[in-house]
């Protein structure tokens, strides 16, 4: 209230006891943003929430931003608070008459706090990995933005030089001839296998996963037909079984990388490490080594190897000096977000 101005206190006092659906809207102040919308203070963070997300819906608000609703004086579970939260915004997200609002974000100041909200978010994607587009992603898109695609991918069978086989069958008669025939399709057949592999990550195969599937399908006797988000796998059964535990091991090693890079952007939301730049300027560690620099503070350790400028730094995390392999020493930063609000 002191960072918004004595206008907006003007307004809370006017309309004190006027509140309707358990908030009032006063004008943005000296803040950042054109409305405040002031929560009165009860349990029910769910149905407060949802009602701020119709109001912004109804008044063509395109974002809104909410602090972790009751994690302060009224002392509610942090794990808590982040299932109801994201269980009002996942309700909103469903609803197809949703046109205006289009990123909701969760401002959470306390680093510890991070872990409960991310939980939360990844106990909606398990529980609902069947549709065809996790809850997590629709969070993600509300949390960061809608992401714009890159344009629709078309579906594509790998290049495979297959050797044919011809078989001359000999026999008494037609009859038998055509028995023997029967026969060797039939085990052709029976060793035969088709494996589809739908997944969300696909998507994200860049050059460097297809080369790697182009190489599995040189090396088995299968042929790949990617087609996100699905990958079509047919050939020799056990070839068909070891090439899909790859494709699995691919999906998760990008799924990995993908929840490191959201807890990176969530952390540097709340702290940036920065390395001296030129004419006494600092300049930011990127999101990933941001992220390793304050894990290692957190857990109390006394170094981290880093690089900066290709070159490598041993930072010594209680003075948060760095020292490169010539004995050359640097001084760093770390500086929270909310610091001067």
């Amino acid at each position: 209230m002191d960072a918004a101005g004595s206008q907006v206190a003007d307004e809370c006092a006017q309309y004190a006891g006027q509140y309707q659906s358990g908030f009032i809207t006063t004008q943005g102040g000296n803040l950042l943003c054109s409305k405040i919308i002031h929560l009165i203070t009860v349990n029910q963070v769910k149905s407060q929430v949802s009602d701020v997300l119709y109001e912004c819906e109804q008044r063509m608000y395109q974002s809104v931003a909410f602090p972790a609703i009751g994690t302060g004086q009224a002392g509610q579970s942090p794990a808590k608070v982040a299932d109801e939260m994201l269980d009002a915004v996942v309700e909103f997200a469903r609803q197809k008459s949703v046109q205006h609002l289009q990123t909701i974000k969760i401002v959470v100041f306390q680093i510890d706090m991070l872990t409960d909200f991310y939980e939360s978010m990844k106990k909606r994607e398990n529980s609902d990995s069947s549709t065809t587009e996790s809850w997590l992603s629709t969070l993600k898109s509300f949390f960061w933005g809608k992401k714009q695609p890159s344009g629709k991918k078309t579906a594509m069978i790998l290049e495979k030089k297959v050797d044919l086989v011809t078989f001359e069958i000999c026999g008494e008669s037609q009859e038998k001839v055509d028995a023997t025939e029967s026969w060797i399709k039939d085990l052709i057949l029976k060793e035969q296998f088709e494996n589809t592999i739908s997944d969300e990550a696909i998507e994200s195969f860049d050059e460097t996963q297809i080369a790697i599937l182009e190489d599995l399908q040189r090396r088995k006797q299968v042929t790949i037909q990617l087609s996100p988000p699905e990958i079509k796998i047919s050939g020799i059964s056990r070839d068909v079984c070891s090439v899909s535990l790859e494709v699995q091991e691919m999906i998760q090693r990008i799924k990995s990388t993908e929840e490191e890079q959201s807890k990176a952007e969530l952390l540097y939301n709340l702290v940036e490490w920065r390395y001296p730049g030129s004419k006494d300027s600092f300049v930011a560690f990127d999101k990933l080594t941001n992220m390793q620099l304050e894990h290692a503070k957190i857990a109390k350790k006394p170094y981290l190897n880093v690089k900066i400028k290709k070159k490598n730094y041993k930072v010594d995390l209680n003075t948060l000096k760095a020292t490169d392999d010539e004995g050359k020493t640097i001084n760093l930063q770390r500086a929270t977000k909310d610091e001067g609000k």
